[in-house]
């Protein structure tokens, strides 16, 4: 599974992009949404995994490019912003999940992403 992480936090950034890679995943890994756009013009991902809260560009504006320009790439949102709202907003705009960072730690996420994508 080729993964795309999108966090503004170096070091969870770090962190997931690791765990990711520990078992067998291949993740870039970058830290807004501008970024990870070019990345998706370029390249094929299976998942982004996507923060809400970010500078210039939100989870939500992001997830919107996505669906139009990599349709069948699968969009999971990875954040501390667990309000119900957040959620039904993600899942409006075409999240297959959302996971709340501070409810799990990063082999669980692992573990999330995998059942949110089979």
């Amino acid at each position: 599974m080729k993964i795309l992480l999108v966090d503004d936090d170096a070091f969870l950034r770090d962190m997931y992009a690791t765990k990711f890679e520990e078992v067998g995943y291949t993740v870039s890994a970058v830290e807004n949404g501008v970024q990870a756009i070019r990345l998706l013009e370029d390249e094929k991902f299976d998942v982004a995994l996507l923060d809400m809260v970010m500078p210039g560009m939100s989870g939500i504006e992001l997830l919107g490019h996505i669906k139009e320009i990599a349709p069948d790439t699968k969009c999971i949102v990875l954040s501390n912003q667990g309000e119900q709202t957040d959620i039904d907003e993600a899942n409006k705009v075409g999240a297959v999940g959302y996971i709340v960072k501070a409810e799990s730690i990063p082999s669980q996420v692992v573990g999330k992403v995998e059942e949110l994508t089979k």
